[in-house]
């Protein structure tokens, strides 16, 4: 009996947010370029004896350096890093190993899939607790109490919403949200509670892409959470490639 052929991640669902990932991640590295060329630019163009010529005869500083262009590309890499987690769960991207459900009948395989699929929810939502406790405070919000498992809030926490990054400039577009976290007070550098929102933001699409795939293990969409033979796949488009030389 064949089995029966699903389909790609890619068709199985019209929901929103299909292509959400993929267009933040576009969207980061393009902006990590541009800081990176940017930051070479002004390094290579403006530390030349023609630029200190022009500083003595106008009296103007040139920037020599863009000195928040390294931190802020560290924190977009981290935006990368979390938003692929996503992606690859939507796009059935991660690796795996199947030996074992491989020789199983499709009962077995599926059973094993959705075992897999409610381990990734439980550890997802461990995460989605760890990640709102450590970004919450940055914010002015209470944490969670409780260990594992929320118990209530914790309104005893520290505030942290004063914390910012070492040199990124506060953008003036974004001055209101110190009379919403930070009791009015300006930062003179970008908060830490921006860079830090990607914690619960991503971990939300990561458990909600995980959701997703279970409903699909459920309705007979998926067969797995991991991308499955990868390696044959590959030796298969080789020797398609070498049939059609």
């Amino acid at each position: 009996m064949n089995e029966p052929d699903y389909p790609p991640p890619e068709r199985d669902s019209k929901t929103s947010f299909r292509g959400f990932e993929a267009n933040a991640i576009a969207a980061i590295l393009g902006l990590m370029t541009l800081i990176t060329f940017a930051n070479v630019f002004v390094r290579k163009f403006f530390n030349t004896q023609l630029a200190y010529d022009f500083e003595a005869a106008t009296g103007l500083t040139l920037p020599h350096t863009i000195l928040w262009a390294q931190e802020a590309t560290l924190i977009l890499f981290a935006w990368l890093v979390i938003f692929g987690v996503s992606h690859a769960f939507r796009i059935t991207a991660n690796l795996g190993v199947d030996a074992v459900s491989a020789m199983l009948p499709h009962r077995g395989q599926r059973v094993l899939a959705l075992i897999a699929a409610f381990a990734s929810l439980a550890y997802a939502l461990l995460l989605m607790k760890g990640a709102w406790d450590y970004w919450a405070p940055f914010a002015g919000l209470p944490p969670t109490s409780g260990q594992w498992f929320p118990t209530g809030l914790d309104s005893h926490a520290r505030d942290r919403a004063f914390y910012i990054t070492e040199q990124i400039p506060m953008p003036h577009f974004l001055d209101f949200l110190a009379g919403w976290i930070n009791q009015g007070e300006e930062w003179d550098k970008l908060p830490r509670v921006i860079p830090y929102l990607i914690l619960p933001l991503g971990v939300a699409l990561i458990l909600f892409r995980i959701a997703q795939a279970t409903v699909a293990i459920l309705r007979g969409e998926r067969m797995s959470m991991i991308v499955s033979h990868e390696a044959e796949d590959a030796v298969e488009d080789v020797a398609a490639l070498n049939r059609e030389g």
